[in-house]
């Protein structure tokens, strides 16, 4: 069953790249007494991920930060290394948005999220969603319909909801 408003997100160990390469990053760490936004998207360098769901989040930083958002996390089921070079070159990274990687799908698996659309190549992917926390708690989520749309889900969206 996906996770709900109210529900606690589960502990995940993520990864991301480091100064010394591939590094563990602990969600609970990221999330304990803190208000962060995570979406989730199919993969990098798709093209809704890339074109519009990466970007609306850039557009929108400020805008959060003012709303008391601590910070903005993307996460997808893909390699450190592709995200580092994802977050390159969209400039996410730059912008203040922090790219997550869940090679192994378990965050994704662990709050409901796992889809598979085998014709396009994408196997144990994360179905498109955005989620406000507060401490860990869930309290504002929003679920895509298609991967290949990104308007309940976008920064926009989030922002009107908070």
């Amino acid at each position: 069953m996906p996770i709900q408003t109210g529900d606690t997100l589960p502990g995940a160990t993520l990864m991301t790249m480091g100064g010394d390469g591939p590094a563990a990053v602990q969600l609970n760490d990221k999330i304990k007494g803190r208000k962060v936004i995570i979406f989730g998207v199919p993969g990098a360098f798709t093209g809704t991920c890339t074109t519009a769901h990466v970007p609306s989040f850039m557009r929108t930083k400020a805008e959060f930060d003012a709303k008391g958002v601590d910070e903005i996390i993307c996460i997808s089921v893909n390699d450190p290394f592709v995200m580092q070079a994802w977050s390159d070159t969209t400039g996410a990274g730059e912008a203040g948005i922090t790219m997550l990687g869940d090679p192994e799908s378990a965050f994704t698996n662990a709050i409901g999220m796992a889809f598979s659309a085998p014709p396009v190549g994408l196997i144990e992917r994360s179905k498109r969603f955005a989620l406000y926390a507060e401490d860990g708690v869930v309290k504002v989520l929003h679920i895509e319909e298609s991967p290949g749309t990104c308007e309940a889900t976008g920064g926009e969206a989030m922002l009107a909801a908070i």
